[in-house]
């Protein structure tokens, strides 16, 4: 059973469930490998980031919605954008996505590749062109849709918005002005719904890989956040 004790680590849970309690944890290692190799469910594809709880307390599919966020600190709420799109078209998504925060950006990498470390770790890039920005990104398009310990945003401080598909590969818009990103899920088809749930909201689980690890070191030397933390 050493890989289920492996595996166990790194279920994440929203805390809905009763400490203890899983719908992983009397399965056999059959059972799990057949559950973790599932992506599809109905017209939607999961990237090999994250899969959703055995029991599936949440199906996965395709929509977005209106949500908003709290920030404490300031005192005022932030209108967000969240939404969940099919691997397929996810990328194409993000990028177009990206288009309405302007030319000169700052971005944003998460880890939590550091087993020995609790939480993320956040690296910071001021000021990079949109294009030359791209050009990395499409460069490492794997590695973003596919490793569940790894999550990107990108911001314009001056508008301010800020775009990014998390760890989770969800798709996630801050700002007050909305339309310019609604109008992307439009024309990608990508539809309404302000009842549609996501896998962050129930038991899940992430997957990485010695492989993604390196090459989330490369990426971080491509954007100059070598010494970037925040």
């Amino acid at each position: 059973m050493g890989f289920l004790k492996k595996f166990f680590r790194n279920v994440f849970r929203d805390g809905t469930l009763p400490s203890g309690t899983s719908s992983f944890e009397h399965l056999s290692e059959e059972e799990l490998e057949a559950h973790l190799g599932v992506a599809r469910y109905g017209k939607f594809t999961l990237t090999d980031a994250v899969r959703p709880s055995y029991d599936l307390q949440i199906v996965p599919c395709q929509g977005y919605r209106h949500d908003s966020y709290r920030d404490e600190e300031n005192h005022s709420t932030v209108p967000v954008l969240m939404g969940a799109v099919s691997r397929e078209e996810l990328f194409d998504v993000f990028m177009d996505l990206l288009d309405p925060l302007g030319n000169v950006v700052d971005v944003v990498l998460e880890t939590s590749h550091s087993r020995d470390k609790s939480g993320h770790t956040d690296l910071y890039r001021e000021h990079i062109d949109m294009p030359v920005l791209k050009s990395i990104l499409w460069d490492y398009e794997d590695l973003l849709l596919n490793d569940g310990c790894i999550g990107l945003a990108v911001l314009n401080p001056g508008i301010p918005q800020e775009v990014q598909l998390d760890e989770h590969k969800l798709v996630i818009i801050y700002g007050e002005n909305q339309e310019p990103f609604e109008e992307v899920f439009r024309d990608r088809t990508v539809k309404l719904d302000e009842g549609v749930r996501f896998i962050t909201e129930a038991e899940h689980v992430h997957s990485s890989s010695d492989h993604y690890a390196s090459q989330f070191e490369e990426l971080k030397t491509r954007l100059g956040m070598d010494c970037g933390f925040m």
